[in-house]
């Protein structure tokens, strides 16, 4: 049933005509005629008996008003609701983020969002893998250096750098040095046996021996700090201990490090998503990943 002709028929049997109907709602007589005398062959019955000066409603049309006036009041009201609801932040919000991410800093940023947003319930998942947002129904996101061709949006709320950190005990290579300097190092699984580590400016390069392969950066930091040897940190997860003089810093290694909030398409984004996004980002002023 076209619902639109159902209102026209709803507006000119409640004014009583089409002349009333047409002042009610600004359109043309006309066009109220035509739709209900498509309304009537559509139906395959007369709604409507036409007088010089009047109308009429026959049986069939008084039937017709009466049992559809509460369903279709009923009806604008939901889509009144519905369209409210959706300018408010509100319903579940599933969130997937990596490990290290979720434990340095998430916790407190979903309780001042949630505080913020009391109608939203969230459930984050922390993991080091590339969830489906579609297939395994989260709302958003978190990545670290998403590729470019994903299919996916959103911003990048944070940046992070690299860095080359040693405890302070450990002998620091010479710059500008002929050869790459071999040190005993800690490494994460993703570490290929014959890599070098080398600053941005190329002055100092490190041929890593590994002693430890570990799956946390948690653990590598750890193990830094208690001079097991050199290692590759995230500033953001070094830097307390570089203010404490627990570990020493030999060099920025590589470009800045992006985190970013994704989610799946920016048409018809939902208030919740969106609201996340924003908030997220405002945690970050500077740009720069601090906890």
């Amino acid at each position: 049933m076209d619902l639109n002709a159902l209102t026209d028929f709803q507006l000119v049997a409640t004014h009583g005509g089409f002349g009333r109907a047409s002042r009610a709602s600004g359109r043309s007589k006309a066009t109220l005629s035509r739709r209900i005398a498509e309304f009537e062959e559509a139906l395959g019955v007369r709604l409507v008996e036409r007088g010089a000066r009047s109308l009429e409603l026959t049986d069939a049309g008084r039937l017709l008003l009466e049992r559809a006036d509460g369903p279709m009041r009923e009806l604008a009201e939901a889509l009144a609701e519905a369209m409210e609801g959706m300018e408010k932040p509100r319903g579940q919000l599933r969130i997937a983020a990596p490990l290290v991410f979720s434990q340095m800093a998430l916790g407190g940023i979903l309780a001042r969002f949630q505080a913020r947003y009391p109608e939203v319930q969230v459930e984050a998942v922390a993991e080091d893998r590339f969830v489906d947002l579609v297939e395994e129904h989260f709302d958003l996101t978190i990545r670290i250096n998403p590729r470019k061709d994903s299919a996916l949006v959103g911003r990048c709320f944070a940046r992070d750098r690299l860095l080359l950190v040693a405890a302070p005990s450990l002998r620091t290579p010479a710059k500008n040095a002929a050869q790459p300097f071999p040190t005993p190092a800690v490494v994460m699984p993703s570490y290929r046996d014959g890599d070098l580590w080398s600053t941005g400016d190329r002055k100092m390069v490190v041929e890593p021996q590994p002693v430890l392969r570990l799956s946390s950066l948690l653990m590598v930091r750890d193990a830094v700090a208690a001079g097991a040897g050199v290692a590759l940190l995230p500033q953001s997860l070094a830097q307390g201990l570089i203010d404490d003089g627990k570990l020493a810093v030999w060099g920025i290694v590589g470009e800045q490090v992006e985190l970013w909030a994704l989610h799946t398409s920016r048409r018809l984004q939902s208030p919740k998503v969106r609201a996340f996004v924003d908030f997220i980002s405002a945690q970050y002023p500077s740009g720069w990943f601090v906890v």
